[in-house]
């Protein structure tokens, strides 16, 4: 048997762009075909985007998909395609793969396994498919299956493989958390190759899409389980593999660090959301601290400097330390920095409000009040110039409502809404040893946080220490562990109740915070939904 070349087509697909979609799949199928390529594979729902949402449930769109689709395969000769889509059925939505050759589509393949769980609501929208497919193509039986159906045992991929098929092809569209890589090579694509006893090939959408990243490392498995194809993460890339006598050859990209499979992450969605919704730069409030920082450091790797604008706000609280490293911190990057006084601002509120105030101490109120003049003078730049605001609020912070509504969570994006405080500093560090240099001050680093919104504050004024803060708050947040299964791991107890009372009664600002990437298994908005009227509380 000759051998078969297959490209992998790890694409970034714009949700709703059909034109500009199929443009790019006509592109990317001519390159393939000359490499010598055979069968190009595309992701999941690569000519609508992923995912669509409800756009599916809107029948001018899924007949503007039909005309397109159509379009597509009479523009495409010389090589056969394999492109996902949302495909109408009467009164019944498929999630679909055109077999695309000879100018027109040959045959569908629709997928079986609708996942509904964390960020997937896919049996919403459509009804699963029930019969596999396997085609031919120069000599080889070729399977065809869809995301999910490849993650859990059985399926489709092994009827297909029962029918003969000496090659498994799977169209996905696997978002980014941290830890999904390997997941993604060991307990799937190496569990499937394994027990279908044939290659398997996984070719992954790459790209952000409002919380989500997807991070391509499109992948192969040769039938013992071994891995032997991997595509870059993070990027476009088109990879062109060969299955001879049984086995697979192709690029074998090296798999990111942790922390760089999460900054990388970081770059790409913010990259994606700036230039998919059209805005032409960034506005950060650069505090001078670590979390401002690292927002920093993505928006000029994402965008480069001059499409960022950095803005620092001091007030009669903000030390001489801070506001001169919000300056280094602006030279270190290349970035243009403005500095607005808010003390006149602030100044006018207290004397506008000091009658009703009269008698009555200074408390949180003034210190959100500095917040809001803030957020106010952001939205005004915003306003004036369309860029966007990006927020600088942690996920430490988000959890526990330490953060103030309509002042630093005013905004448009909230990059690291998903990244835990600790893990904040981590970045920051990698990506200074990265540098080799410091682009953030050790300064920065080393200084204890605080919101400077009154003399001498620290954030561990109201908040333990953030090791013990994120360890409670990965248990609580993330794996669901309640009161008991806390204490049982060594936390205080009145530490623990202090915590989750605190998480509880922030979900309606979090309701209202801006959207932002999606790093963990379970992020605010996306993964996690709790009632904001709740008289649950998971304590003593």
């Amino acid at each position: 048997m000759d051998p078969l070349r297959v490209a992998l087509a790890q694409f970034n697909a714009v949700v709703g762009d059909l034109s500009g979609n199929a443009a790019g799949i006509v592109e990317w199928s001519g390159r393939a075909r000359s490499q010598g390529a055979s069968l190009i594979v595309f992701p999941e729902l690569a000519l609508s985007g992923y995912p669509p949402e409800d756009l599916v449930l809107k029948t001018d769109f899924l007949a503007a998909v039909d005309r397109q689709l159509t379009e597509l395969a009479a523009s495409i000769s010389g090589i056969a395609v394999l492109v996902g889509f949302p495909e109408r059925r009467g009164e019944l939505l498929a999630n679909s793969a055109a077999l695309i050759r000879a100018g027109q589509v040959e045959t569908v393949y629709r997928k079986h396994r609708l996942p509904n769980y964390g960020v997937f609501d896919e049996r919403r929208y459509f009804t699963p498919g029930t019969d596999p497919l396997v085609f031919e193509i120069d000599g080889h039986q070729v399977g065809v299956t869809i995301c999910e159906d490849e993650w859990f045992p059985g399926g489709p991929g092994q009827q297909a493989a029962q029918a003969g098929a000496d090659l498994i092809v799977n169209l996905s569209a696997s978002p980014f958390h941290a830890g999904k890589g390997l997941l993604r090579e060991q307990e799937v694509l190496a569990a499937r190759a394994s027990e279908y006893g044939a290659p398997v090939l996984l070719c992954n959408l790459v790209g952000g899409q409002d919380e989500l990243v997807f991070d391509g490392a499109s992948l192969g498995a040769d039938p013992d389980g071994s891995i032997v194809v991997r595509g870059p993460q993070f990027e476009e890339e088109l990879m062109v593999v060969e299955i001879a006598e049984g086995r697979l050859h192709g690029p074998l990209h090296d798999a990111l660090e942790p922390d760089a499979e999460t900054y990388g992450a970081l770059v790409l969605g913010l990259t994606d959301y700036v230039a998919k919704n059209g805005f032409n730069g960034v506005l950060i409030a650069l505090s001078g601290g670590i979390d401002s920082a690292l927002v920093a450091l993505v928006a000029v790797d994402a965008l480069g400097p001059e499409r960022v604008r950095f803005v620092t706000m001091p007030s009669r609280h903000s030390s001489d330390g801070t506001r001169s490293d919000a300056h280094t911190i602006a030279a270190n990057l290349g970035v243009a920095i403005d500095e607005l006084a808010i003390e006149d601002a602030f100044v006018a509120f207290e004397t506008t409000l000091a009658a009703q105030f009269a008698g009555r101490e200074p408390d949180a109120t003034e210190e959100n009040l500095q917040a809001r003049i803030r957020g106010t003078l952001m939205m005004a730049l915003s306003n004036k110039f369309g860029q966007l605001v990006l927020t600088t609020g942690n996920k430490s912070e988000m959890s526990v409502g330490y953060a103030t509504l309509y002042g630093d969570m005013a905004g448009g994006f909230a990059l690291i809404k998903d990244v835990f405080k600790g893990d904040v500093y981590r970045l920051v560090i990698d990506r200074n040893r990265r540098a080799g240099r410091p682009l953030i001050p050790t300064s920065v680093i080393d200084r204890a946080p605080s919101a400077e919104l009154r003399p001498d504050q620290t954030d561990q004024d109201s908040l333990p220490d953030y090791d013990v803060l994120d360890a409670i708050l990965e248990g609580y947040v993330e794996r669901d562990l309640g009161f008991d299964g806390l204490v049982a791991k060594g936390f205080p107890p009145e530490v623990v109740e202090h915590v989750i009372r605190l998480v509880d009664l922030a979900e309606y600002k979090r309701r209202q915070a801006p959207p932002g990437i999606r790093i963990s298994t379970k992020a605010f908005g996306r993964d996690r939904r709790m009632p904001i009227t709740n008289r649950f509380r998971g304590t003593r």
